[in-house]
């Protein structure tokens, strides 16, 4: 009966494998079959040195898809002395797991044999399910070998990570790719040498795979589906026009929350801050292919607008701004050109990181540093007391608009958390700001504008100044008919920026 039932199971593992796609026909059976990896799987290596000593712990591959993790897995089954039981974590379930484990551990302790699980999308499973693993793997019953193609640090328990190896696969490379088509061809597995590929097609899958092998073995089947039958006699020839017709557009691989959506994003800012609108283009272009939400981009931009501009072009926030109002109002397709705009502005404008390094400055001072008081002449005046505090000096009543005083706490001097940029508006303020200043006549004698302009105990005038007997002030009770509204308010109660309406102005 057991030699029936091996027969059988024979037949149909031969069926089943004729029917099977190409990438799935041409896996590797050995470590020399593995193509590319070199780092991973090499001479050398971890992985390698305990797959040939067949001393392997538990180990959880990750990489994106069509990188080798499954056929590495399947090397793994073919190179071990252990029995290799698989399991998918899209259908399976704890119940599964728990079977498997059981089993495991009986073959363990009655014959010594040892069991490789392999878990396919490891990352699909629950935490709770992953935590079935656990006591298995910490005991050795069984060698876990996980598949992923997210980060396990994210995605897998930080218990079953501590417990396990991560072995980090790459993208293959277009030599890979070429060589594994190659092979693809002429492998009684594969095409058998039925086929040959003119080289625009085969530059044409390279760059349509993408550094995916699967994705280069599945164009590759598909194309030669296109092309009569050949045989190794006389093969059929299979043309770019061919590859293009089986896979007329290339996805990138991009997910919206998770490894490769940080990347790209990421790539986008740093072109931008790098003043590269051909890189910024491009990478926005792969988020807008990968269906990215477009309000997510513009956020982006509205950050980096005053994180890596600034005041060096102040007008790159309200780009900004007009590019998310458009995410928002207008939506794909149409806002990718708004989106583009604000882009191209963002990388060409001047560049300033003075508003971010600034206040980062300032708040750790605030947090790091002692607690400092407010100086008497800067706090709020409705309250009893404050005509003690000293006088204010208002710069509106100064011909420059600016007069010297102390707004800083004690301890601090300015200059310490501002550093100007070098660039752009901010420059020019600067180097104007500099010059008003240098103009500015000391608080000691200067003399303001229009003497009794601004009365009350929150604001002096100039030691020394008059006020001219033909220039009478202005109260809020009786204003000049053609005051405007913004003066009239600027009466003793108004005076502080902190003043309430409920208190009363000092007199």
């Amino acid at each position: 009966m057991a030699a029936m039932e091996t027969l059988f199971t024979e037949i149909e593992d031969k069926a089943r494998y004729a029917a099977a796609p190409l990438a799935v026909r041409m896996r590797p059976q050995s470590l020399e079959d593995v193509v590319g990896q070199t780092e991973a799987v090499g001479p050398g290596s971890w992985l390698r040195s305990a797959i040939e000593n067949d001393s392997l712990s538990s180990v959880i591959l990750f990489g994106p898809a069509g990188t080798g993790k499954t056929s590495l897995a399947h090397v793994i089954a073919a190179s071990t002395q252990a029995v290799f039981v698989e399991v998918s974590a899209v259908g399976g379930t704890v119940s599964d797991l728990r079977r498997e484990i059981a089993a495991a551990e009986k073959r363990l302790l009655s014959s010594g044999v040892r069991t490789i699980l392999f878990v396919d999308e490891i990352h699909r499973f629950n935490r709770s399910q992953q935590d079935a693993l656990l006591h298995a793997v910490e005991d050795r019953i069984v060698v876990l070998v996980g598949a992923t193609t997210e980060n396990p640090f994210f995605e897998v328990n930080s218990a079953l990570i501590s417990r396990s190896r991560v072995v980090e696969l790459s993208s293959l490379t277009d030599e890979a790719i070429e060589a594994l088509i190659g092979h693809a061809l002429e492998d009684e597995r594969g095409l058998q040498g039925h086929y040959q590929l003119e080289p625009a097609a085969k530059e044409a899958i390279v760059l349509l795979a993408g550094g995916d092998g699967r994705a280069a073995l599945t164009t590759l089947e598909l194309a030669a589906g296109l092309a009569e039958p050949g045989t190794k006699e006389d093969p059929r020839l299979i043309t770019v026009d061919m590859v293009r017709t089986a896979t007329p557009h290339r996805v990138l691989p991009y997910d919206k929350n998770k490894d490769m959506h940080y990347d790209v994003i990421s790539a986008f800012i740093k072109s931008m801050r790098g003043s590269d609108p051909d890189a910024a283009l491009y990478w926005l272009a792969r988020m807008i292919d990968g269906g990215e939400d477009p309000k997510f981009i513009a956020r982006r931009m509205y950050i980096a607008a005053s994180e890596d501009i600034g005041n060096a072009d102040p007008m790159a926030l309200l780009v900004a701004e007009a590019a998310f109002r458009s995410a928002e109002v207008i939506g794909y397709p149409e806002c990718r050109i708004n989106l583009a705009q604000a882009a191209i502005y963002l990388a060409l404008a001047p560049k300033s990181n003075a508003a971010e390094a600034g206040i980062d400055a300032a708040l750790r001072e605030v947090r790091r540093g002692p607690a400092r008081a407010v100086p008497d002449h800067l706090r709020d005046r409705h309250r009893p007391g404050s005509e003690n505090y000293g006088s204010y000096l208002y710069p509106h009543a100064y011909p420059q608009g600016w007069v010297e005083q102390q707004y800083l706490p004690d301890g601090l001097e300015r200059g310490c958390f501002y550093q100007p940029g070098v660039r752009g508006w901010e420059a020019y303020r600067q180097d104007a700001f500099a010059r008003d200043r240098a103009e500015a006549e000391p608080a000691s004698t200067a003399r303001p504008k229009r003497a009794g302009q601004k009365t009350g105990a929150s604001k002096t005038t100039a030691p020394g100044a008059t006020t001219p007997k033909t220039a009478a002030p202005k109260t809020q009770d009786s204003p000049s008919p053609n005051a405007s509204a913004e003066h009239v308010s600027s009466s003793p109660a108004a005076e502080d920026s902190n003043a309430s309406p409920s208190k009363p102005a000092s007199s």
